[in-house]
């Protein structure tokens, strides 16, 4: 199969939306063809071929913020080309809290609380936790209910969610890694200029974007990885997550 192949069968068997193949597909230009051409052909990685380029299923006309994350999940039940979007996670709630499920996904968890603290629906502890028993507490009835729904508002919002390094390899260093994939990110933004997209970072991976050339002239909102506790209470991220209003059940203009 030739270079050109292996991308047009990447593009096809990830469902990229129309508006992203062309761009994508020069972006994958930049990248080693043999190494594209084993990741299609030896799918004992996660997220797998299919889903590797998955978040570019949504158009490219209405997205306003690039976010990206450091890396797949390193489990095949949550891994599914979304950055932040644990697959295996459905309902937000429980009775004590957020389900356990949130809770596994500590990121996950974290950026909940974000929202919850940023939309005014939580007022943290003195010590600035926020603690199960007032997210238990919380009339729920005007909230959405699952992981999908809250996915599905940060895309109406214009969110395109992408790992900086969007293959995850047993034994392979994450930071090795990700350089090879610095020539499509390269390429990637490069296409954007133009386009008003705010570029979203969050981690230490998603941190080396900066250096690439086409990241230049790209307005940056950059945070710690929100697996730290800090994450919650970062002003820049208080005041997205005010604007984006992700939790309640209303109608997204």
């Amino acid at each position: 199969m030739s270079a050109a192949e292996t991308i047009e069968r990447l593009l096809d068997i990830n469902e990229v939306h129309e508006q992203w193949r062309a761009p994508l597909a020069r972006a994958l230009e930049r990248m080693e063809p043999d190494y594209l051409q084993d990741l299609l052909n030896r799918p004992d990685w996660l997220p797998g071929p299919e889903r590797m380029l998955a978040a570019f299923r949504r158009d490219r006309a209405g997205c306003r913020y690039l976010l990206f994350g450091e890396s797949p999940y390193p489990r095949a039940a949550s891994a599914n080309g979304i950055a932040f979007q644990d697959a295996a996670v459905g309902s937000l709630w429980s009775e004590g809290g957020l389900s356990k499920a949130v809770n596994r996904a500590t990121s996950l968890r974290n950026l909940l609380k974000t929202a919850l603290v940023a939309e005014g629906l939580i007022v943290p502890s003195p010590d600035g936790s926020v603690p199960q028993s007032r997210i238990a507490a919380l009339d729920k009835s005007g909230l959405i209910d699952s992981l999908d729904e809250f996915f599905l508002r940060l895309e109406a919002r214009g969110v395109l969610a992408f790992n900086a390094l969007p293959v995850l390899r047993d034994g392979l260093s994450k930071t090795r890694e990700a350089r090879r994939w610095e020539g499509f990110l390269d390429c990637l933004l490069e296409e954007l200029q133009g386009d008003g997209i705010t570029l979203i970072l969050w981690g230490r991976i998603a941190e080396h974007i900066l250096a690439l050339p086409g990241a230049h002239g790209h307005a940056v909102l950059q945070a710690e990885h929100p697996y730290n506790l800090g994450f919650i209470h970062n002003p820049d991220m208080q005041a997205l997550f005010a604007r984006w209003r992700l939790l309640r059940r209303e109608t997204i203009a």
